[in-house]
């Protein structure tokens, strides 16, 4: 399919491939570790501080090499049957300092697999400690990533979106209703925050997963609100900022952005967007966003089981977290799907969510040959794929 300019035609159907999709070199990597990490360790016990990766059939390989994801049951996590003779494994999402210092203290050996980008934004939040600033961190406070960054800040602030960045920015400016402020971000702040005190100096960072263009803004409001506070010779004395957005997060999202901004030309148009991964994947969240703000239809699974071909019915997550059932799907006569997947999903999970696309639109469909959705080469079969010519 990538030979042909990500483009496949079944029948009726017309796929269209987002350029950037799929598996990060970050994710891969933390994978493959965690997969050598058995083969080094045979004999050892294998613990996990958390999902490797946020995609259900990775997570359920590993539980089938028997190493245990140790799991928050909402008292925090269980540590107690880990012993210094097994082998830790900590996710492409990192751990907390904390996590890592109990570790270390029980000199079990441990695999890291954090993904350098996200230790790129510690270091960026470290910087910001050393030099008495508080983190304005963007992200989701529950979020495993997060919530290991903020594990680097002295004082920290973890704002969601454009409307929390906006309310913080307000109250830096004219000040307002302090235990209003503190009731709002009570799980979102570093122990003891005052915002009368630890606005004064800030610093900007982002979960890697978050929108690129909402961190941006959100960047150019605080750099912003600054000025106007303390004045732009002093910007520099109360604002610090570093470039911690992840180029495989935005070059996804710039995929995306490209296949459903071009649907006044005929021949670029989509009908609708299926985004593939699993649904507690932040990264995969935001490319389902990025349809939905275009006008196109969004359609998020975390697998082919989602999609029922016999009924022509589709189990997806909306934006807001709720779980729907949509059906009837897809309608007769020619389509065009727009198709992308999280920086978590292997390419096997894509193509079984395209097969069941093709049995729907074609209950004869009998599936593609292996590796047929990336052949260049036209087959003769009358089900069989057929590709499009960039």
């Amino acid at each position: 399919m990538r030979l042909n300019g990500n483009l496949w035609r079944q029948g009726d159907v017309v796929v269209r491939l987002a350029q950037a999709y799929g598996y990060c070199w970050g994710v891969e990597r933390a994978v493959q570790m965690a997969y050598e990490a058995r083969k080094q360790y045979p004999d050892a016990k294998l613990h996990v501080t958390n999902e490797i990766i946020h995609n259900p059939a990775v997570n359920q390989r590993l539980k089938e090499m028997d190493i245990e994801i140790i799991e928050d049951r909402g008292g925090g996590k269980d540590f107690s049957g880990v012993k210094q003779e097994d082998v830790v494994i900590l996710p492409a999402f990192g751990a907390s300092v904390q996590e890592m210092r109990m570790l270390n203290d029980r000199g079990v050996r441990i695999v890291d697999t954090t993904c350098p980008w996200v230790a790129k934004v510690w270091n960026a939040v470290d910087n910001q400690a050393r030099k008495s600033h508080t983190s304005i961190i963007h992200g989701k406070y529950s979020h495993e990533e997060t919530v290991a960054t903020a594990s680097f800040a002295t004082t920290y602030l973890i704002v969601r979106d454009l409307a929390e960045a906006r309310y913080m920015c307000d109250y830096i400016l004219h000040g307002g209703d302090r235990d209003e402020f503190l009731a709002k971000f009570s799980k979102a702040i570093s122990e003891g925050f005052d915002p009368d005190v630890d606005l004064g100096r800030v610093g900007l960072a982002n979960q890697t997963t978050m929108l690129r263009d909402e961190t941006l803004a959100i960047g150019k409001m605080l750099e912003k609100t600054m000025m106007e506070k303390y004045g732009p010779a002093e910007l520099q004395q109360h604002y610090m900022v570093m470039d911690t957005i992840c180029d495989a997060t935005q070059e996804r999202q710039d995929a995306v952005t490209q296949l459903v901004n071009q649907q006044s030309d005929p021949a670029q148009h989509v009908d609708l967007m299926i985004v593939v991964g699993g649904f507690n994947s932040s990264n995969t969240s935001h490319l389902q966003e990025i349809p939905e703000v275009n006008g196109v239809p969004s359609y998020w699974v975390n697998s082919a089981a989602c999609i029922d071909a016999a009924r022509n019915a589709i189990t997806h997550k909306l934006a807001s977290g709720e779980l729907v059932e949509t059906v009837p799907w897809l309608r007769e006569g020619p389509l065009t799907v727009g198709v992308t997947s999280g920086a978590s999903t292997p390419d096997r999970a894509v193509e079984d969510v395209l097969e069941r696309i093709f049995q729907i639109k074609d209950p004869s469909f009998k599936g593609t040959a292996p590796l047929a959705l990336e052949q260049a080469a036209a087959p003769e079969r009358p089900h069989d794929a057929e590709a499009i010519a960039p």
